[in-house]
């Protein structure tokens, strides 16, 4: 068990006889720092040491006074008392924002990591690694620091004996690997090994900060296989079945999920058995943000091959199962999405079909879209050449929440609802299931959206449910024949290939047929079929299907009528438009 100190960090100012000031008579130590004694100066910057100490109203006096122009000289100074004790105070009153913005006007970048070197005292590798971690959080200051040499000595202080340097260094480190340039140089600086030595340390944000760093650098694939190598994986498997450790289960298990993109970094770990402990963990955690990462974490391995085979043997179907289940919105949402990647493994799609389906389909009813979105996201991969899968939306009685989700905020859920919808009508039973609950008159309003994805879908389901005659009129009467062929003219080829499809499909009885030509169908058709790039195989058969069922305006098109084309009451002959005079 690593044993912890719950503690704070603090300062440890030299030892001199105290030189009280007030904001009053701050202006006169200031004037101080100009002295040639150096007991006089070492006496000012401790004094201005405390008086920054106790607030920013106090540095920002400092500043207005001058006194960072004159502390920034002295940290060059000779003498290592003087030197230390300006450090300190540079330091301290780095956090306030427009000394930062001065001292990075002053460029002192360069002095302060010339003091990292291992001959300077430890209280100004202290505060020279507190200013760089004040100054790292603006981009400018981080790339300056790497460009300079800094990383190398901020590294090499990960193992100092005092807890403020690793503090500080590693903060340091944290906010310097947000940028790639140190990101890929940290794998040539053995950055890994003091990491994960800073594990063991008794303060909780030294542990806390050391993780933070190795879930951004993890993120690099040869800093996974060096984590690995330092035994790394068994250190954040010890950290999850430490409950003492519990404020850092959030963050080992971030790393952690870096480390499962990896095929042989997640073999690793399942041979270990640490697989099954971290799977186990995740099932037994009701802390949201430990749910919703571990989620995600899946999510990311899920992408390759391997990774998914190697988690369902796992049982993780289980796992995110039982995370659909939670009261949190945002752990559903995650849940959800592993379980979309997932299902490209077959055995894993069985697996959500026979116990996931019925808790997806009641995210459908939810009042978060975000969770809507992602549950019906869902079903589209769990039904798509699926029948069995497809049988069991239906028993869980899904239909009437996809038919629901039709009317939804998010354009993605819109979509997505459409192709489970087109997916369950595969199975003729449940095309007439659907159709005879009003999909026809559901699907007006999406073939209206501005989204081409929905629009796209709708018109794709349209052309499923439109074989039947009532279906079309259903849609007839509900004025979507209109937006349909409006959508003819899109600049967006699947719509428009699918919009094709649909009227082809629609175009099946004179009815409906002669009123796709009334809004213009036929003339937009014959148009589309003169372009070489826009016209496809839907839209010659939509062109000839509403011909075949108006004889009389192709009669009058065409001049001739097919050995199929059967003449009934109301044909009559316009006469053929002579070109010839």
């Amino acid at each position: 068990m690593l044993k912890r100190k719950f503690s704070c960090l603090f300062p440890k100012p030299q030892d001199f006889d105290p030189l009280l000031i007030e904001s009053k008579t701050a202006a006169t130590v200031v004037l101080m720092l100009s002295s040639p004694e150096e007991e006089v100066l070492a006496k000012a910057c401790d004094a201005l040491y405390k008086f920054a100490s106790k607030g920013d109203e106090n540095k920002a006096t400092l500043l207005g006074l001058g006194a960072v122009e004159q502390l920034y000289k002295l940290i060059s100074h000779e003498d290592p008392t003087v030197r230390g004790n300006a450090v300190m105070v540079l330091g301290i009153m780095a956090s306030n924002y427009d000394v930062k913005k001065l001292l990075r006007e002053l460029d002192v970048t360069d002095s302060l990591i010339s003091h990292l070197v291992p001959e300077e005292d430890v209280v100004i590798h202290e505060f020279a690694t507190l200013c760089l971690a004040y100054l790292a959080v603006e981009y400018t200051t981080k790339v300056q620091i790497f460009e300079r040499g800094g990383l190398e000595p901020l590294i090499r202080l990960l193992g100092s004996p005092d807890p403020d340097v690793q503090k500080n260094s590693v903060e340091c480190i944290y906010l310097l690997v947000q940028d790639f340039q140190s990101r890929a140089a940290v794998h040539e600086l053995n950055i890994i090994p003091p990491l994960l030595e800073l594990l063991k340390s008794e303060y909780p944000v030294i542990q806390l900060l050391a993780l933070k760093t190795l879930e951004v650098i993890s993120k690099d694939g040869e800093m996974r296989i060096m984590l690995g190598e330092n035994k790394g994986l068994d250190c954040l498997l010890t950290i999850l079945e430490t409950d003492e450790f519990s404020d850092l289960h959030v963050e080992a298990l971030a790393v952690l999920g870096n480390c499962l993109e990896d095929v042989h970094t997640l073999q690793l770990i399942q041979q270990s058995g640490g697989l099954k402990k971290l799977l186990s963990f995740v099932r037994e955690s009701t802390i949201p943000d430990i749910q919703k990462n571990a989620a995600k974490a899946i999510t990311k391995a899920a992408y390759d091959l391997e990774n998914r085979n190697i988690l369902n043997e796992e049982e993780v179907e289980k796992c995110l199962i039982n995370l659909l289940e939670t009261d949190n919105d945002g752990v559903k949402v995650a849940a959800s999405q592993a379980i979309s990647a997932m299902c490209a493994n077959l055995a894993s799609k069985r697996a959500f079909g026979l116990q996931g389906i019925p808790q997806l389909v009641q995210l459908l009813s939810s009042d978060n879209e975000e969770v809507k979105e992602a549950a019906v996201a869902v079903l589209v991969n769990l039904t798509a050449a699926s029948p069995s899968n497809a049988s069991a939306a239906a028993e869980a009685e899904g239909i009437e929440p996809l038919l629901n989700t039709l009317h939804a905020q998010r354009d993605g859920a819109i979509a997505n609802a459409a192709t489970v919808l087109t997916n369950l009508a595969m199975q003729e039973p449940l095309r007439v299931n659907i159709q005879n609950r009003g999909i026809m008159s559901v699907l007006a309003e999406p073939l209206r959206s501005t989204n081409s994805q929905v629009q796209s879908k709708a018109a794709f389901a349209v052309a499923v449910f439109g074989c039947d005659a009532d279906a079309r009129t259903e849609l007839r009467s509900a004025g979507g024949l209109g937006p349909l062929v409006k959508l003819l003219h899109s600049k967006n080829e699947e719509v428009r290939r699918n919009a094709c499809w649909a009227v082809m499909t629609c175009a099946s009885d004179e009815l409906t047929a002669g009123e796709l030509c009334r809004l213009g169908a036929l003339d937009v058709l014959e148009e589309i079929n003169l372009s070489k790039s826009r016209k496809n195989n839907f839209s010659e058969a939509a062109l000839e299907k509403l011909l075949d069922n108006n004889l009389s305006q192709k009669y009058s098109q065409m001049g001739y009528l097919s050995s199929n084309n059967i003449i009934t009451d109301g044909f009559y002959d316009c006469g053929q438009v002579s070109y010839f005079k």
